[in-house]
This record gives C-alpha cells, sequence and structure tokens, in this order.
C-alpha cells in the first residue's frame, strides 16, 4: 500500500508538472491511463491542472482540459478562477478561450474581493482588460448587472478596477477604463486612504501618465479624501514634485473630454483617436508652462517633426479654415465642412463639467451655424488626387505660420480670431467682416 501511495504521488507530481511546462503529449498519455487525475488539485492551494494551465499560458494544455469537459469555473483555496490567473499573469490566449468556454467574468476571489477585471487593470495587462470588457458588453452580465456597474465594479476594500490601475500606474487601464465608463471621481473606503479618487491613488504613485488621462476626463482636483487631502497635498508629500505641479489649484485647468455629448460618446474609432490625441497634445502644451515655473520639464515626445515631410505639401484650402496652421482632419455631418482636430475641440471642450447640466446644448458648426450631428475622420487628396484615410494630427506650417505671428498653434489662433465668419464649404472664404457669430468661441489658454 505504501508503494502504490509514492506511486501515485510521483504520477501526480509528474501530472501537475507536464501542465506547468505545456508538455501536451505527456498530459494526453497520463489522462488517458489515468482519468481521475483531471479532476485533482495541489496541496498548497487547491489549484486545479486548469488554473496551472492558464496561470502559465499553456493554451494546448488548457484546450484538452476544457475539451475534457473540466468546468471553467473552478475554485482554488482563495476562490480564484482559471480567468482571474489567465488576466493576472497577461495569458491573453488564455483568457479568450476560458471566455469563451462559458468563464464567469462576475466571480469574486477571497483574498481581496476581486474580479477578473481588478487582476488585469492591477497587473495592467490592457489586452485583457479590453476582452474582458468586450465579453461584458455581450454577455448576461450586461444584461443583469448593467455594463456601466460591471466597469465600476468594486473589491472588498470598495477600490473599482479604475483605482487599482491608477495606483499602479497603468495609463492605458486607465484610458480603456475611463473610455468605457468608469467613474473618474468615486471614492474608496478602505482602499489606500479612505475616501481617495483614482486622482489621489495616481498622485501617490507619481504617474503624471495616470493623472493626464485622469484630468482629461474630469477629474476633480479639489476633491478631497477623509482626512481632508486633495490630490495636490498627496503628491507633495510623496515627494512627486511635476504631478503636485498639475495638480495645484492654482494652476491652469486642463481641457476636458466632452464625454457627455451624444456626438462625441459615438464616434468612431479613427475620428475618436484624431480628437483624443489633439486633446492630450493641447494640454501638454499647458502642461509645458506649468512645469517650467516650477524647473520641471516634460519627456521628449515620441517622433519628430520630420514626420510631417513624409506627407505631401499641403495647399491653402486643405488647412483648417480656422487657425490657417493645421491640416482638416474632422468632417462635421450632415452640413460636410471641415476643421483640424484642435479647432474641432474646441468647440466642444470646457474646463471643468457641470455635473447639474443634464442634457449639454450641441455644439453648432462654426460655418453654417447647423446643428453637429457626427463628427467623422475626413478625408485629404494626396499629391496623385486620390483619396486616403486621415491619420495624422501633427501640424504642418502654412503661409500664414510662417509669415505671420497668428496662428502659432490653433488654440492661439482661435483665441486671436475670438469669432468666426460664415464660410462656404470648403471655400475658407469669410463673407464679411461684419458676419460675426453672435457667441463667439474662444478658449482659455
Amino acid at each position: 500500500m505504501g508503494q502504490g501511495l509514492s506511486c501515485r504521488s510521483s504520477e501526480e507530481q509528474g501530472f501537475f508538472s507536464a501542465v506547468q511546462f505545456g508538455d501536451f503529449e505527456t498530459v494526453k498519455e497520463i489522462l488517458e491511463n489515468n482519468s481521475s487525475l483531471i479532476h485533482l488539485s495541489t496541496v498548497y492551494d487547491r489549484s486545479s491542472a486548469l488554473h496551472i494551465a492558464a496561470a502559465n499560458g499553456q493554451i494546448e494544455v488548457l484546450s484538452l482540459l476544457l475539451d475534457r469537459s473540466v468546468k471553467p469555473d473552478l475554485l482554488n483555496l482563495h476562490k480564484q478562477t482559471p480567468l482571474m490567473l489567465a488576466a493576472m499573469h497577461g495569458k491573453i490566449s488564455c483568457v479568450t478561450k476560458l471566455i469563451e468556454a462559458g468563464a464567469n467574468i462576475l466571480m469574486f476571489d477571497s483574498v481581496n474581493g476581486r474580479t477578473c477585471l481588478h487582476y488585469a487593470a492591477y497587473y495592467g495587462h490592457s489586452d485583457c482588460l479590453q476582452l474582458i470588457l468586450s465579453a461584458a458588453r455581450t454577455s448576461q452580465v450586461a444584461a443583469s448587472w448593467g455594463y456601466s456597474r460591471f466597469v465600476n465594479i468594486r473589491d472588498g476594500k470598495g477600490a473599482t478596477p479604475l483605482h487599482l490601475a491608477a495606483r499602479q500606474r497603468r495609463p492605458e487601464c486607465v484610458h480603456m477604463l475611463l473610455d468605457n465608463g468608469a467613474l473618474v471621481c468615486a471614492s474608496t473606503s478602505r482602499y489606500g486612504f479612505p475616501g481617495s479618487t483614482p486622482l489621489h491613488l495616481a498622485a501617490r504613485s507619481g504617474s503624471l501618465d495616470c493623472i493626464r488621462e485622469l484630468l482629461a476626463w474630469g477629474a476633480d482636483r479639489l476633491q478631497r479624501d477623509a482626512s481632508g487631502r486633495i490630490p495636490y497635498m498627496v503628491a507633495l508629500k510623496n515627494h512627486h514634485g511635476a504631478c503636485a505641479a498639475l495638480l495645484n489649484p492654482s494652476s491652469a485647468e486642463p481641457l476636458v473630454w466632452p464625454s457627455p455629448l451624444k456626438f462625441i460618446s459615438e464616434l468612431n474609432h479613427e475620428a475618436k483617436a484624431l480628437l483624443e490625441h489633439a486633446l492630450m497634445e493641447a494640454n501638454r502644451e499647458r502642461e509645458k508652462t506649468i512645469l517650467k515655473k516650477t524647473g520641471y520639464s516634460l519627456p521628449s515626445p515620441s517622433g519628430s517633426d520630420s514626420d510631417i515631410d513624409n506627407l505631401s505639401e499641403a495647399s491653402d484650402t486643405e488647412l483648417c479654415c480656422i487657425c490657417f496652421d493645421q491640416v482638416c482632419t474632422i468632417e462635421v455631418q450632415e452640413c460636410g465642412h471641415r476643421m483640424c482636430a484642435q479647432c474641432t475641440l474646441a468647440l466642444c471642450c470646457h474646463n471643468k463639467p457641470n455635473p447639474t447640466t443634464a442634457c449639454p446644448s450641441v455644439p453648432l458648426c462654426p460655418f453654417c451655424r447647423s446643428n453637429i450631428v457626427r463628427l467623422v475622420a475626413a478625408r485629404v487628396k494626396t499629391g496623385n488626387d486620390k483619396d486616403r484615410d486621415v491619420n495624422f494630427t501633427k501640424p504642418r506650417k502654412s503661409w500664414r505660420s510662417r509669415n505671420s505671428s497668428e496662428g502659432s498653434s490653433s488654440f492661439k489662433g482661435l483665441s486671436a480670431i475670438g469669432s468666426f465668419g460664415k464660410m462656404g464649404r470648403g471655400s475658407g472664404r469669410i463673407a464679411a467682416e461684419n458676419e460675426w457669430l453672435d457667441k463667439p468661441l474662444t478658449l482659455d489658454t
């Protein structure tokens, strides 16, 4: 009997080892000889073979186990599912397979009361995070819980996935969660300091990128935690000077993504990418001024102005007729008038969102005064007169920016122009000097 136990222990050890290292043939052979091993778990943390395969990204072994009717939602000692472990370790193929097999994304562990969404956000695996969010939109979770509630799901200490991503310096995950409806000003209960918002946690970790994302989505710099501290004080205490400079209430307010507007929330991916890039670039220009006064500097942006040389020389009709400095990359529908992304944002963005305004008024096209129904990425013509999609937002030097101090940047150009005249579609002509709009468009800098 003793020899039997010893042999069985060795067999189990060989089985779990083969699963861990993805030895598909060995796992298959062992299960054919002793199928009961598929139901065993490790002594230490009660992990099943499915847990081990998911944590180590062994997709072939994991598929084999699922094909043999292993349930995808097995629990280990800490009530963690294989999906949680796959999300924790960023094993996207295993996350995909488990979700396809019907794994429940709305299960909580017993360690911190977290879901697979918390794990993906905490460890910064944005691809896994996106996959789980996509699954939530099409699964019963959206019907029973509601998608927005799932995105803002709290762990045992009251932390949402956004809190965890901000604390762990995960800007890509922060952006993705905000883009999917995460509450930017939600407070924790016991995670970190009680009452902390994602901005408090980003200030504590010293992540400029996370702070940028949060501010651009309307995070309140004056919101206090349970001890009465604003994020600026948290950044100072943790010696993050550059973060403190941006969070200082006396610093210029950033531009805020106009998420409440319907035609903004329903943007297609291409137009949204253009506008979001323009928004972050506009805020970076403000940051340079703020940090320059405090002796800090921003890291050099990726890429260089030489990228502009790859584009064909623009004619005057391709330039934005508002700022005369940027290429028209956004088209207004239904009228069809075009502007650059920066000037489009100037129509829609504001410094502070007004929570009392349930239905923000729809901005008007500055050319024809019709309601902006939809924004799409414009198409420009190359030197060969062939249409192609716009996939850039970098400024190109125009005759106006080379020969005049006006329009050195699109936002400065807006302040200088002050108001718009009526323009014909694509003509770039102001009809008359006295035909100014009733409400001139200006942008605080």
